[in-house]
Parts: C-alpha cells; sequence; structure tokens
C-alpha cells in the first residue's frame, strides 16, 4: 500500500508540474513588464527632456544607462576606464522662444504645427500674410522668378500644394525648404506632424502648420522662433562587456538611446517607444546574463546619434572597440512598445539560417503573432555592422497606436504586449548562437 502512495503521490506532482511552471512563468511575465516599464518611465520622463540637444538629455540618458551598466556588473571595453566612446557632430536646435500666433491666438508647438528640423531662427510682429498656389507653375523659369519675389522678412508666405512643384521639379520633398531664400514660410499639412533631427540649417525658417487653421482669414501673424546649431555636439556610444567563456567572440545587444529633444521650451518630444523600450530591454538583458554566464562574450552599446542619421553607429564601425571580425552575431532593438502584431527583422533575407531559428524558437514556445520578413534596410543602427561584415538583425514591433517621432508617443501609452514574449525570444536566440 506505502507504495501505491508513493507512486500516486509522485503522479500527482508530475501532473502538477505544467501548472506550477504555468504560474510561475506567469509571474515572471509580469515581472519583466514591470521591470521594462519602470524603465521607460525614467527615460521618458520630462526630465530627461526628450534625450536630445537642449538641456543636455542626451547627457541625463547616458548617466543612467552608465548606472545601469555598472549596477550589473559590465565592464568597459578594450582596456579603457570608461563605458563612453565620445564624437561629435553638428545639430540644430531650438532651445529657446517657440512662439507662432495667428489672429493673436498662440498655436500649441507639437500639436498645431511643428518647425523644419533645420529651419533658421526667425523673429517678427505683425507680419503680412501671402499665399501662393505652387500648382500653377509650370516651367522652372516661371519657379525662378516666384524664387526671387521671397524677399521680405516682414512676409510670411504661405505655400500651398508643396507636393505639386516638388513633382514636378523632381525634388524630393525634405529637399525643398533647402531652395527657399531667407524669409518664413508656412506650409499647410494634412498629415500628422513627425519631427526630426538635422544636421545642417537652412536659409529658410519653414513652419508645417494644420491646414484647418487657415480656412478663415488671416490679419495678423506673429513668429518667434530661436534656433541654434551646434557645430560639435558631443555625443557618447556606451559599450560595456560581460565576458563569457569565450572571451574575444562577442554576440552584440545594441539599442540606441536618443531621441528628438525639444522644440522649444514647451514641446517635448519624449520617445517611449522610440527608443526608450529597446533601451530598457537592452538594460534588461544586460541583467539576466550578469547572472547568465554564456559561451560567447556579450557586447553591450547603447547608441547616440540615431536619429540624427545613424552617427552612433557609424563611429563605432569606424573606431570599433573590438575587432568588426569578433562579433559573431549583432541584435539591434528598436521600437519594442507593443508587439501585438508580432515583430518585424530586418536583414531576415540576408541570414535565412539564423532567421529559421527565430521562427522555430517562436513557434515551439508559441510566443509572438507573427515573425515578418524583410530584407536589407538603412533604418537603424544594424545598417552600418551589417554593411561592415557584421552578420546584424534589427527587430522592432509590428503593434502600438502609432505614436512616433511626434509629443503623444509618452511611457503612459505604452502596452507591452507580447513584450515579455520578445524577452524569451531574443534571450533563447543568443544562447543558440555557437
Amino acid at each position: 500500500m506505502r507504495h501505491l502512495y508513493r507512486s500516486i503521490s509522485i503522479v500527482l506532482f508530475l501532473l502538477l508540474l505544467p501548472v506550477s511552471y504555468s504560474r510561475a512563468q506567469s509571474e515572471s511575465d509580469t515581472a519583466i513588464k514591470s521591470w521594462l516599464q519602470h524603465h521607460i518611465a525614467v527615460l521618458a520622463d520630462t526630465s530627461m527632456h526628450g534625450r536630445g540637444y537642449v538641456k543636455d538629455g542626451r547627457q541625463q540618458a547616458a548617466r543612467y544607462i552608465k548606472k545601469e551598466f555598472k549596477k550589473y556588473h559590465l565592464k568597459p571595453i578594450a582596456g579603457k576606464r570608461s563605458y563612453l566612446q565620445s564624437y561629435s557632430f553638428p545639430v540644430n536646435t531650438f532651445p529657446g522662444q517657440m512662439d507662432i500666433r495667428l489672429n493673436g491666438q498662440m498655436l500649441t508647438a507639437g500639436v498645431d504645427y511643428i518647425v523644419d528640423a533645420g529651419s533658421s531662427a526667425f523673429h517678427g510682429n505683425d507680419l503680412s500674410f501671402e499665399k501662393l498656389d505652387l500648382a500653377t507653375i509650370k516651367d522652372k523659369e516661371q519657379w525662378r522668378r516666384t524664387l526671387a519675389t521671397f524677399r521680405s522678412v516682414n512676409k510670411v508666405y504661405y505655400l500651398e500644394h508643396v507636393d505639386s512643384i516638388c513633382s514636378f521639379l523632381g525634388l524630393k520633398k525634405h529637399f525643398f525648404t533647402m531652395v527657399l531664400p531667407k524669409g518664413c514660410y508656412i506650409i499647410p499639412q494634412k498629415e500628422k506632424f513627425i519631427w526630426t533631427v538635422s544636421q545642417e540649417t537652412t536659409h529658410a525658417t519653414v513652419v508645417y502648420v494644420k491646414d484647418s487653421l487657415f480656412k478663415g482669414s488671416i490679419s495678423n501673424i506673429s513668429v518667434h522662433i530661436d534656433a541654434v546649431l551646434l557645430k560639435n555636439a558631443t555625443s557618447d556610444n556606451i559599450v560595456g562587456v560581460l565576458r563569457g567563456e569565450v572571451k574575444d567572440t562577442f554576440l552584440a545587444i545594441t539599442a540606441h538611446y536618443d531621441h528628438l529633444g525639444m522644440m522649444g521650451n514647451n514641446a517635448i518630444f519624449p520617445g517611449a517607444s522610440d527608443n526608450a523600450s529597446g533601451t530598457a530591454m537592452l538594460l534588461y538583458m544586460a541583467k539576466y546574463f550578469s547572472t547568465h554566464k554564456q559561451h560567447y562574450s556579450i557586447l553591450f552599446i547603447s547608441f547616440s546619434g540615431e536619429e540624427a542619421g545613424l552617427m552612433g553607429s557609424d563611429y563605432f564601425t569606424k573606431h570599433p572597440l573590438v575587432p568588426l571580425s569578433n562579433i559573431r552575431f549583432l541584435t539591434n532593438i528598436d521600437i519594442m512598445g507593443d508587439a501585438t502584431d508580432g515583430i518585424t527583422v530586418v536583414n531576415a533575407t540576408e541570414y535565412p539560417k539564423q532567421f529559421e531559428q527565430l521562427q522555430k524558437i517562436n513557434k515551439d514556445n508559441n510566443l509572438l503573432a507573427q515573425i515578418k520578413s524583410r530584407g536589407k534596410a538603412a533604418n537603424s543602427d544594424h545598417y552600418h555592422f551589417s554593411e561592415a561584415g557584421v552578420p546584424s538583425f534589427f527587430i522592432y514591433t509590428n503593434g502600438g497606436k502609432g505614436y512616433y517621432h511626434d509629443i503623444y508617443d509618452k511611457a503612459g501609452e505604452i502596452t507591452l504586449n507580447h513584450v515579455d514574449n520578445i524577452v524569451t525570444l531574443i534571450i533563447d536566440f543568443l544562447k543558440e548562437l555557437k
């Protein structure tokens, strides 16, 4: 009878194991999400000033990441005493006044308008207002004559149908502002506002404004915009390593921590999804692998300058702190806010064997709804590495509310749906790369 009770007890124990495991796993997933949410909230807080080039936002974020690297016992690389790899580049900034008034009513930066990132400073009260329909221009000579009329600094030019003239001239829209002479120009826009970072300034001051604000007559307009070109804005890549059994071969985990910063004194672009979320996930990986030693050493790089044109990764590949040939594989993570519709893997077509590994891990563990394959793209920090011969993936999520490069990309808007499963997917993938 004792043997029977013992057998029954063993069977019951084994039957209960999956239930217990599932519950523990669920609690662990909740803990991962909570951990990520905390760090996203810190990095996207208003005190970080959008992790850009106004009020030293990027430096504040760098100090926070350095502190986390130290907490998880990452070591500086290549005999350095510091985690920092410093470099500089020019960047146009809007550090002060940002004031536009129509008929005496102040518009809200980021909501009613955005300033073209390359714009020069402009200040004027009680300006005259002139509308021009660029669709009426039929040849290049007429366009040259029109440009010659843009001479008054006491006038705001309202330019309709910019797409039409760009198409006619064979000019990409983001180059249009470069051909405009000194002065203030308003371009009406129906689409959502998406801001960026510019490394140069134009002669013109260009403002994209909601077209609905110009349905009535404009009797009075004032524009005050401060702009400062920083010719040598110092930025830092933050680089740390956890040594594995094989000391001089690396798996790299990367994510950029910079964002757009501020447009004037009040408009902050928090960059919670892009890319406080990826940075938080990188920090979680550092935490995890600090207590789970791997076969290969793991290199963690938090890049700056991504929004300004992949500057940090470009600098690293030209001044590598480890031989690029020693990087076995690089996984770059960006926009980790919501994986309701799975993830997309850039360079999947370039590295089909590794992509097949990802797909198998996902299927075997039922992690994500789908993993989409995408080819080469110069859309994040993986690019310069893959161009230099380093096998690389760029992974981003498919889901969320669509907030991107705007003032609404806040920590509170991120769901982190299934993002804990991405953590599992990447960790398991890296463990299999031998």
